[in-house]
């Protein structure tokens, strides 16, 4: 989903943030910043946009099946209502 690249860069980001009195204990904060949005992540249960954009695919041939198959209902429907005395 995200790659670790992406978190250490955030981290960095958010560690250059901080004060300097606080940025001597660089590595652990930004260890702890990259764990903190990794758990934070997941537990949002996020998609990439390749797996968003399979599932619009996915949804839209769904729909035209079913499209499909709501016309072949119809038309026996009206085939039924044809042939009733």
């Amino acid at each position: 989903m995200f790659n670790s690249k992406q978190f250490e860069d955030l981290a960095k980001k958010l560690y250059t943030s901080l004060p300097t009195s606080l940025q001597n204990f660089e590595t652990e904060i930004q260890q702890k910043f990259k764990e903190i949005l990794e758990s934070a992540f997941t537990r949002m249960d996020l998609v990439t946009r390749d797996e968003f954009d399979v599932q619009i695919k996915v949804l839209s041939r769904t729909r035209e099946k079913i499209e499909a198959l709501q016309m072949q209902v119809n038309a026996l429907l009206a085939e039924k209502e044809g042939k009733l005395p």
